[in-house]
């Protein structure tokens, strides 16, 4: 597979980089269907992968890569794709976390985090928030409501950056699955992903 996946038109208003969670590629179902999604919607969406991940695809066993290299990928992902002025960096959990990290330094439009991991699962008091409370990128973050990574109370009390905003999905789950019980379905809360995402990038290419 190639170093990059691109999808959507060359000469688009904007521009998405995504990327991966640490499980996950950059081709899983929640990548793809939200990438499609914005595709159809007029943008060009490139995709990435970290090292391990590239790794791992040809069959060794790797932990995710330390954070300098994670940073320095996102870095280069960023550096090929030219003009930032309309650029939106981000990706899923830890891929967004990463991403939001430099955002700023790299000075792009947008940043956009899919189930940010505010703090690990069962360690509420190691939160991943501190360069969140200065961030000045304008960013949008999509969390569901029995994430683990960090509940809405807990998020409401963070102090973020008034640039930051939050878009909670009800029932949803790390990886926005809903509860069976809701009547909801992973498709329609991946559909209610690209529209929160589309209408975030409008309203950047709107205000540049």
């Amino acid at each position: 597979m190639s170093e990059y996946l691109f999808d959507g038109p060359e000469n688009a208003a904007a521009r998405f980089i995504l990327t991966h969670g640490a499980g996950s590629p950059m081709d899983s179902p929640l990548l793809t269907a939200v990438t499609r999604g914005l595709a159809e919607s007029g943008f060009r969406v490139m995709r990435f992968e970290f090292p391990y991940m590239r790794a791992r695809r040809r069959g060794e066993r790797r932990p995710p890569d330390r954070q300098p290299i994670l940073l320095s990928t996102w870095k280069d992902a960023i550096g090929s794709a030219g003009d930032r002025g309309r650029l939106v960096i981000g990706g899923h959990s830890m891929g967004g976390r990463m991403a939001s990290m430099i955002a700023d330094e790299m000075k792009v439009a947008g940043l956009c985090c899919i189930s940010y991991p505010f703090h690990p699962p069962d360690s509420p008091e190691k939160t991943r928030t501190d360069h969140l409370r200065g961030l000045t990128t304008p960013a949008l973050f999509i969390q569901g409501s029995r994430d683990p990574f960090g509940s809405p109370d807990e998020v409401s009390g963070y102090g973020l950056s008034s640039g930051i905003h939050v878009h909670w999905m009800e029932g949803a789950d790390h990886s926005l699955k809903p509860l069976r019980k809701s009547g909801g379905t992973l498709q329609k809360n991946l559909e209610e992903v690209t529209l929160h995402l589309v209408a975030f990038a409008r309203r950047l290419v709107r205000s540049a």
